[in-house]
Formats: C-alpha cells, sequence, structure tokens
C-alpha cells in the first residue's frame, strides 16, 4: 500500500482556513458521508478548518439518516455554501441544521441549478473565465429577482451577472475554483485509481476531481473497499489515480441512506418488471395516468420528483415498461426509475452517464418531454417549486429543474389543483367535497423556478395536469382544455382560482380511462 491510504481525520487534516471544497453528492446517494463527519468533528476539536465555502452540484445528505451537510453546518466552520439542492424531507422530522443556518442568516447560501455547477467546475478547470448560459434567464436565477442568493448575507455578494454576447442577453457565473474535492466511489486500488461497481451513478466525481487538481487543490475519495494496485481494470475506472490525493476506507458505507446495497440500483443484476410495486388507485395515480397519455412510444423523457415520478409505474402497468427511455439527473438512462428515498436511481438501466454530460443532454433539449411537479401556478403560468413559504427546508431547492426547463420542447407539470382540498373519486368522476386550505395557481409564484413568459415567447408547449383538469399555457394565460368528469368548471376551476385558470371555448372532457381500476389501454 502507499501513502493514499488514510484515515479520514488524517485526509481532512489537510483542508486550510478559507479553502473552497467542492463535495459530489446526491442526497442519499453516492455521499462521502464519513469525511464530511471528519471534517466536522476536526473543526469541533480543533476550531479549524473555518470559513469554508462548500460547493454541491446536488445536496448531500438528506433527512431520513444521512447526514451529509449537516456534518459541516457549523458557526465558524462554513461561512458560503453553494448548492443546486439542499436536503429536504418529511415535515415530521426536524429543520436540518444547514437550513436554521440559512434562514437564520449565518451563512451566505445560493440556490445555483445543478447543470451550471457541473459547467463551472469545467470551465475553472479548462482556465475558461466563467459560465455563459441562457439557463435561469427570467427565473430565481436571474440578477433580476434574486440572483440564486437564499438570504441577506447571499444577496449582498453576488455571484452571477447579465451580460450582453453576440447581441443576446446571457447569465454570466465568474468561476469559483476549488481547493478541495471530496467524492466518494466502491473500490480504490493502492495507486488511488477509484471504481463504481457499487454505486447508483457516477455523479461528478471526475469533473469535480479534475477542476480542483488543475487549479492546484486536493482530491480525497471515500470508498467502501481497498484492492491491490493493478488489479481494476482500465475500463472500469472512472476516476484515475493520478487525480487522487487521498483515499479513505469506510466499509459500511451505504448505496443509498437507507439502502446498504442493491444490485439492481448499481446494474449488476436485472429485477424482473413484476417485481416492482404499482401505484396505488387515487388521484395522484389519476394524474400521472393523465400525464402519460403524453407519451408515445421510442420517446426519451425527463423525470421529476413527486407524482411526475409515477409515470414509469403507470408504462409498467400497461405492460410496456421499455417503451419510452427514462433520463434521470443523476445519470441512470432506461430502466425503472425509483421513488421515495431511492429517487434519483434506477433498476434495469441500460446506461449511467455521468451528471455533467446528462446535464449536457438537458441543457440543450434533447429529449422529448419533461415530467416535473409544482408548489404553485401563476397567471402567467410561472412555477414555483424552490421556496415553500415559512417551511423552506421541506423543499430541496431547484436541483436540475431549471436546467431541464430552460429549452425542453414540452414539459407537463403535475400537481394537486388545491393543497388540501377533499374529494370523492370512482369510475364516474371526481367530486369537490370540501375546498382546499391553500391555493396552488395563485396572482404570483413566492419563487420563479420557471418563468412562464419566458416560455411563451420561446415556443415551448407547456400543460399543467391537476385532478380537476388539463391546463395549457398560452400567450392569453391559463386555460383548462380538458376537464374531469364530476366537475364544475365555473366553480371548482375557474372559482377556485379566481380566475386565473380559464375554461378554454374548446375544452372537453378528460379521457375517462384514467378513472378506471385496472389498466387504462395505453399502447405504444
Amino acid at each position: 500500500m502507499t501513502g493514499k491510504i488514510v484515515a479520514a481525520s488524517e485526509a481532512v487534516a489537510h483542508i486550510r482556513d478559507g479553502a473552497v471544497v467542492s463535495v459530489s453528492s446526491s442526497s442519499a446517494l453516492g455521499c462521502p458521508d464519513s469525511v464530511l463527519r471528519a471534517l466536522g468533528e476536526r473543526f469541533a476539536a480543533e476550531g479549524h478548518p473555518r470559513n469554508l465555502t462548500t460547493i454541491h452540484p446536488i445536496a448531500a445528505g438528506d433527512m431520513y439518516g444521512v447526514k451529509g451537510m449537516d456534518h459541516i453546518a457549523r458557526d465558524g466552520l462554513l461561512s458560503r455554501v453553494i448548492a443546486g439542492s439542499y436536503p429536504s424531507g418529511p415535515s415530521s422530522l426536524p429543520m436540518p441544521e444547514i437550513w436554521r443556518m440559512i434562514v437564520e442568516d449565518r451563512v451566505a447560501a445560493y440556490n445555483v441549478p445543478s447543470g451550471i455547477l457541473f459547467d463551472m467546475h469545467r470551465e475553472v478547470a479548462a482556465r475558461r473565465p466563467g459560465v455563459l448560459t441562457k439557463v435561469g434567464l427570467e427565473t430565481f436565477v436571474d440578477p433580476k429577482r434574486e440572483g440564486c442568493a437564499m438570504n441577506a448575507r447571499a444577496a449582498a455578494a453576488p455571484i452571477v451577472r447579465r451580460e450582453g454576447f453576440d447581441g443576446q442577453e446571457w447569465l454570466f457565473f465568474p468561476n469559483i475554483a476549488p481547493d478541495v474535492c471530496i467524492l466518494r466511489a466502491t473500490t480504490a486500488d493502492a495507486r488511488g485509481n477509484l471504481t463504481y461497481e457499487h454505486e447508483g451513478a457516477y455523479l461528478g466525481g471526475l469533473e469535480q476531481a479534475i477542476a480542483a487538481r488543475n487549479n492546484g487543490g486536493i482530491v480525497i475519495a471515500q470508498v467502501k473497499r481497498v484492492t491491490a494496485a493493478g488489479s481494476l481494470r482500465p475500463h472500469d475506472v472512472r476516476v484515475p489515480g493520478h487525480l487522487v490525493d487521498f483515499v479513505t476506507l469506510d466499509p459500511e458505507q451505504k448505496q443509498t441512506c437507507e439502502t446498504p446495497h442493491d444490485p439492481a440500483i448499481s446494474g449488476e443484476v436485472i429485477r424482473p418488471w413484476e417485481s416492482f410495486d404499482l401505484v396505488a388507485h387515487g388521484v395522484e395515480k389519476v394524474i400521472a395516468r393523465r400525464a402519460a397519455m403524453e407519451l408515445r412510444a421510442g420517446m426519451t423523457a425527463n423525470l421529476g420528483f413527486g407524482i411526475s415520478a409515477n409515470v414509469p409505474r403507470i408504462l409498467l402497468e400497461e405492460g410496456h415498461p421499455q417503451a419510452v427511455t427514462w433520463a434521470i439527473e443523476q445519470g441512470a438512462v432506461g430502466g425503472m426509475p425509483l421513488l421515495g428515498f431511492a429517487f434519483g436511481c434506477a433498476s434495469n438501466a441500460d446506461a449511467y452517464v455521468p451528471s455533467p454530460q446528462q446535464f449536457i443532454y438537458f441543457q440543450g433539449g434533447g429529449f422529448d418531454l419533461t415530467f416535473l411537479s409544482f408548489l404553485e401556478v401563476d397567471a402567467q403560468g410561472s412555477v414555483n417549486v424552490s421556496k415553500l413559504g415559512k417551511r423552506p427546508y421541506l423543499t430541496a431547492g431547484c436541483g436540475g429543474f431549471v436546467d431541464i426547463t430552460a429549452h425542453a420542447r414540452r414539459i407537463v407539470f403535475s400537481g394537486w389543483f388545491e393543497a388540501g382540498a377533499e374529494v370523492a373519486l370512482d369510475a364516474a368522476g371526481l367530486r369537490i367535497l370540501r375546498p382546499g386550505k391553500f391555493a396552488k395557481f395563485v396572482p404570483a409564484v413566492e419563487h420563479v423556478t420557471f418563468a412562464g413568459p419566458r416560455a411563451v415567447a420561446e415556443g415551448q408547449e407547456v400543460l399543467y395536469v391537476t385532478e380537476r383538469c388539463v391546463i395549457r399555457l398560452t400567450p392569453e394565460g391559463l386555460r383548462a382544455t380538458e376537464i374531469m368528469p364530476g366537475i364544475d368548471p365555473a366553480r371548482d376551476i375557474e372559482g377556485a382560482s379566481g380566475g386565473i385558470v380559464r375554461l378554454a371555448p374548446d375544452a372537453r372532457p378528460m379521457d375517462a380511462r384514467v378513472l378506471c381500476e385496472g389498466p387504462m389501454g395505453w399502447a405504444p
């Protein structure tokens, strides 16, 4: 063995005060938790390192058990955090400490689209000046609005500006060079070569490592096991050893925060299709079914969290699990995207693409359509998924949402028309028994994660699928084009939305097949 194999405590001893630390993770997937824990423990014991900036293209840790960011969410240790997403989870659990620091303005916090953060690593590695992009224009990312700032400390130190180039308006993110990269793999040999055979995604570890090393920094890799030099198949090495300075061993690292090791997640075995749970009959299944009707065989579709995540299970129940190729931001292509704490993983995938390359595909709009969810929608069709009033920790931030929607040709948003409404659902239709407690169609959204007016100007096709109706974004506003049987449009749609959603002149009944108990007869 060489000197690269060290304890986590020794590895983090090389992180200096004021360093910029790039962390490769995706919430519960691929989190280098033991290294982050060691970093927090070093600060508790020594008071160093201080005033770190951490960069997380996708969140590190969640609220289900892996602490991730919370290990380092300490006053004095962390001065600035730049993340595509943040830990999120159910309201029954306490607020993560990183969120407490954000809402109490104890750390400068920014929410930058995940794809832009991966772009930033590529640009800084190549010594180019920064990221020039149209991703995020007119959204909260734009300095015309919040400029990615999540609190007053961040707003006082902008990280993005508008620039004119070639007669057009762009967003420019000046590079932030990492001094340290912390990543995770499955196996390291004595030379530091890394393989990912038990991981559910490659994420962006290679790009983050190159960015750190090209700027004179260090790379720390957490792995599950160590093997002899020369014993790894070269084609399997995802991060070569010349980029890696320190390797730390955690034999107990889990595949996800709740999964010790599922070989179907890492592509080692193929699960029988009948082993996947179907969506229970109910309102959310009805919404997912109507969304699925936008699909045709041979399409490639992106998928987000929430009700939309059920759409692949709809096709599974119809007997066509492979009619559509799913592409998710963590990198899986094909197969069956998983739900709950395992969201971001897929079983039976055709391929695993590194996240930075997946985001190039997304940002350029190469896929056929995307299925996403919404917290609220306003009169101009703008969508908020990234901020929720006084309980922001219940959302994860934007993640890849802004990258995905920037140039998508077709977007299908899914969600309840109102929050907390009591409804009756049967084969004849849906009836509103009690109105919702909170409106989801509002005059103006709290946070613009998707800009409706820009979508109209760019000619994007945008639908909002709810249990009451299907809504289309038009230059004149939101128009309900399909009505669920049993719904009174004047009362339950126009009235309930305060006139924000209007009935289209050619509105028709929604396809009643979405209401049936068994398969609805979706055909490729």
